[in-house]
């Protein structure tokens, strides 16, 4: 695991580029028990040269057979142990939209759901409602007063948005009411300690409001809130690492991961080309990028196995023009395996390659999870990956005399 105090004390400056692209939700399943996963099935010839130059291996996110949510899988991948820093979601959301997140505040992300007349969940994402629909639910819901706090409610993207409760004698320490797959109803909000249990009411109270004004809507007819957490204040990145640092996605929680970490978020349209044109236009200004590839991840949710290698196979297309620009050192991976065939996130470990100019090449020659079974890195925690890449890219002075 990584030691953020120990790095601060190495790391040193430089003219070296880090770049960590993440393709959220990479690892698969193979749908049948010899056939290929998402990865190994797509057709990535510069992914498979990339790694043929590079040492690869697998990386586990959080801990053997747990599940990560996207939040501790990113946090993890920019060195943080995600055991050490929990992160509600709720916080993420909100500093994705630019949400001015006061310290006492609570911050939940809020999911659409479909509800039956019998109040089980049939549809967890309510079909994936366009945004400017969820903004209209979002003012809708505006309407709910709490007694003695402010209540936020702003859109995010499709069917999320965020709930931020502020007043005084606030607390986390909530569970979530989203249980995770349909057929069920939502859940209450319980705490998980006793001065949480007034904020619990609150939300609760909140809820019953919410399902009674959206009970006319379709297919939009009831919310579940999730990542129900306060601000806690991480080390930022640029002291730890003594990197500039600048963070590249479409989505906002993953703008908000980047941002809670200290990095500076920069303005991108929705496609990897317009992602690639950012990184193409600010690369002279920053020693660190993370770059974010969302479809990955919905394609996997949607089990949609063959539309998860076509985002693949389009990222591939675009890797030479990433190239080009000269990073120093290029890790490629994903914060959590998300398979078509599971539909959600899953516990499995993801292919991971290192490219740098003073990498030993291992034998891989090809970018997928049962080569890099066989890589030279081994298998190795999320958190390893910064300070490696700190490593190759000469950002870490000699440890002791």
């Amino acid at each position: 695991m990584s030691d953020l105090n120990l790095i601060r004390r190495l790391a040193i400056g430089g003219e070296t580029k880090i770049l960590l692209i993440v393709m959220d939700g990479l690892g698969g399943l193979p749908l049948t028990p010899t056939g290929p996963t998402e990865l190994e099935a797509a057709h990535t010839p510069h992914l498979d040269a990339l790694a043929a130059r590079s040492i690869c291996g697998m990386s586990i996110p959080v801990a053997p057979g747990i599940s990560p949510g996207s939040g501790p899988g990113h946090l993890a991948l920019f060195g943080y142990d995600p055991l050490k820093y929990e992160i509600g979601r709720g916080v993420l959301e909100a500093l994705g939209i630019g949400f001015d997140l006061q310290p006492n505040d609570i911050a939940a992300r809020g999911n659409f759901c479909t509800l039956d007349e019998n109040g089980l969940i049939t549809d967890r994402r309510a079909g994936r409602i366009p945004t400017e629909e969820g903004a209209r639910l979002c003012a809708k819901l505006r309407q709910i007063r709490l007694p003695g706090v402010e209540t936020f409610v702003e859109p995010v993207k499709e069917y999320r948005f965020v709930l931020v409760l502020r007043g005084d004698d606030l607390h986390d320490g909530l569970t979530e009411t989203d249980p995770q797959m349909t057929g069920k109803p939502p859940l209450p909000v319980e705490p998980l300690r006793p001065e949480a249990a007034p904020t619990a009411r609150l939300l609760n109270q909140w809820l019953a409001e919410a399902r009674r004004l959206l009970a006319d809507e379709h297919p939009a007819n009831g919310c579940n809130l999730r990542g129900i957490a306060k601000d806690p204040g991480l080390p930022q990145m640029p002291d730890v690492y003594k990197l500039r640092c600048g963070a590249i996605a479409t989505y906002p929680m993953y703008r908000g991961v980047a941002k809670l970490a200290g990095m500076e978020v920069l303005p991108t349209g929705e496609t990897i080309e317009d992602e690639v044109q950012t990184l193409t236009e600010h690369w002279g200004e920053y020693d660190f990028f993370f770059f974010h590839v969302k479809k990955t991840d919905s394609r996997g949710e949607d089990g949609d196995f063959d539309a998860k290698v076509e985002v693949i196979e389009h990222f591939d297309r675009l890797l030479p023009d990433i190239l080009a620009l000269g990073p120093d050192v290029v890790i490629v991976t994903g914060d959590h395996s998300t398979p078509a065939v599971w539909k959600a996130h899953s516990w499995h470990e993801l292919p991971v390659l290192l490219w740098g100019r003073y990498i030993r090449p291992d034998r891989v020659t090809q970018f997928g999870e049962r080569p890099c079974m066989a890589g030279g890195l081994g298998h190795i925690h999320h958190t390893d990956l910064l300070p490696l890449a700190m490593g190759y890219a000469g950002r870490l002075t000699k440890f002791g005399a």
